[in-house]
């Protein structure tokens, strides 16, 4: 493997050595509210499981067709067996049904949870909704079973500001007292008084006199 330069090397940024001599190196910080975003959750923007929907709709039209066999035919063997088909395409398309509509809850009780997180102010404002819902999606497979959906869960992540590593790397910092404002401000974090400002100028006129 050759050498170089890679993506996300290197040492993530500080927060706490952010030089407070520096003019605006503070400014190179996006401070997230500790109480979370506030505003208004976005309507969920994607469809249904596009696949596991395909494979419902593909088994309702088998099954429709077993029916219309079934009405035909005459012999009882032959019924007996396209019976049994039927009742195999019927159990499977419940089964999609209650795969759909557990994969639809719970990417709803998601989609709910993460924009009331800190990091869902920088969503809001780029407006980063399919990306936060894709994320949502491959999450919610992964935790169904599915490896690859893992995978693409773990990189959404990263995108999203959804760990530690991740937001440093985004210089995403969530600090206690900053206020969201509408239009996409925020209010500053709250400076700390240096150890040099707090110090008292102790008199020595007592000493002179």
């Amino acid at each position: 493997m050759k050498g170089g330069a890679r993506v996300n090397s290197g040492p993530p940024p500080d927060p706490n050595a952010i030089r407070r001599g520096r003019q605006g190196d503070a400014d190179t910080w996006t401070w997230l509210p500790q109480e979370g975003f506030a505003g208004a959750i976005p309507d969920w923007p994607l469809l249904d499981d596009v696949t596991l929907t395909a494979r419902r709709d593909m088994m309702l039209d088998k099954a429709a067709g077993l029916a219309d066999e079934l009405a035909d035919a005459t012999d009882d063997r032959v019924r007996g067996l396209v019976q049994r088909r039927l009742d195999s395409a019927n159990e499977r398309i419940r089964i999609l049904d209650q795969q759909i509509d557990a994969q639809r809850d719970l990417e709803q009780s998601m989609w709910h949870q993460l924009w009331r997180t800190p990091q869902a102010f920088v969503w809001d404002q780029q407006r980063w909704l399919r990306e936060v819902a894709q994320y949502v999606r491959h999450k919610v497979l992964a935790e169904l079973g599915s490896m690859a959906d893992a995978k693409e869960a773990r990189q959404w992540s990263d995108r999203l500001g959804l760990n530690p590593a991740a937001m440093l790397r985004n210089r995403w910092r969530v600090v206690d007292g900053v206020v969201a404002k509408p239009g996409g401000q925020q209010q500053s974090a709250p400076k700390r008084e240096s150890a040099r400002s707090r110090l008292t100028v102790v008199s020595n006129d007592d000493d002179e006199s």
